[in-house]
């Protein structure tokens, strides 16, 4: 068991976290090789403060010295991806504490969530007294400027429908990805006309899951919006969605919306 493992080496994960220059030492190592003065300029430290936890650094065989340069060892460079792993979750968590504790952060697979680090630069968008329509038109402005947009949905907009289906004839390619239950509704309902004609289009793919997972994305080639339900996972937030335009945080929604799209199946009529 793990806990069995942290006891054995309890000793050695506490001296390495508890002192802040051999973390950042390891992290400023991680975006390239670096001399002594470099390292000093990075940490703020002096020669002095920095050369016994470089001796520290080297002894545990997670940096090495050639040419008057430190560089990170094969295993320096595992450990140092792993803490930056660690402050990036922590980060977006802290950051963004309210949004996580009032949703059902569980519907995000445990592969993606445990990589939110990636959503480090981004927004909470919410609806106001003042602007009660604040995410939709953030929607909107999504999709206006996108050259291509992916959207996982787990309810049924009029007004969502007519924005994207403008968009499509507007020559911007969409692909819509609902779960079967929400096909079946839709079958039954006067929108259905704009269901068809955004399934028939040329520039517009409609697939279907079995089960829809219990959150909302917008992908396009610039932006991620992510929506979640509230925590009972009964009710979904129209009201609030975490908003991004940075290229490592849509880069993370294009991946989850491809984890979900794997496993439909094109909508045809």
């Amino acid at each position: 068991m793990a806990v069995d493992h942290y006891t054995r080496i309890m000793g050695d994960i506490q001296a390495l976290f508890r002192s802040r220059l051999q973390i950042q030492i390891l992290l400023s190592l991680a975006d390239g090789t670096k001399t002594l003065a470099q390292l000093r300029e990075v940490t703020g430290s002096s020669s002095q403060a920095l050369i016994p936890k470089i001796r520290k650094l080297e002894s545990s065989n997670f940096m090495a010295i050639s040419d008057y340069e430190y560089h990170l060892t094969p295993v320096g460079r595992i450990l140092t991806k792993k803490i930056q792993d660690i402050i990036l979750f922590k980060s977006v968590t802290k950051k963004h504490k309210n949004f996580w504790d009032q949703h059902y952060s569980e519907a995000i697979p445990e592969e993606y969530f445990a990589n939110i680090g990636a959503l480090f630069n981004s927004e909470i968008v919410t609806d106001t007294n003042v602007d009660i329509f604040n995410v939709y038109f953030n929607f909107l402005k999504m999709i206006q400027e996108a050259k291509e947009v992916y959207i996982l949905s787990p309810i049924s907009s009029p007004a969502h429908t007519d924005a994207v289906l403008k968009r499509i004839r507007d020559g911007v390619y969409v692909e819509t990805l609902v779960g079967k239950d929400l096909i079946e509704q839709l079958s039954q309902s006067p929108h259905f006309d704009k269901i068809h004609e955004l399934a028939s289009h040329t520039r517009s793919k409609i697939f279907v899951l079995d089960e829809m997972p219990r959150l909302g994305l917008t992908v396009t080639d610039k932006y991620i919006s992510l929506g979640l339900y509230k925590n009972d996972g009964v009710t979904y937030d129209t009201t609030t969605d975490l908003f991004s335009n940075d290229a490592q945080a849509v880069k993370w929604g294009r991946s989850l919306y491809q984890y979900y799209r794997d496993n439909a199946v094109e909508l045809t009529l």
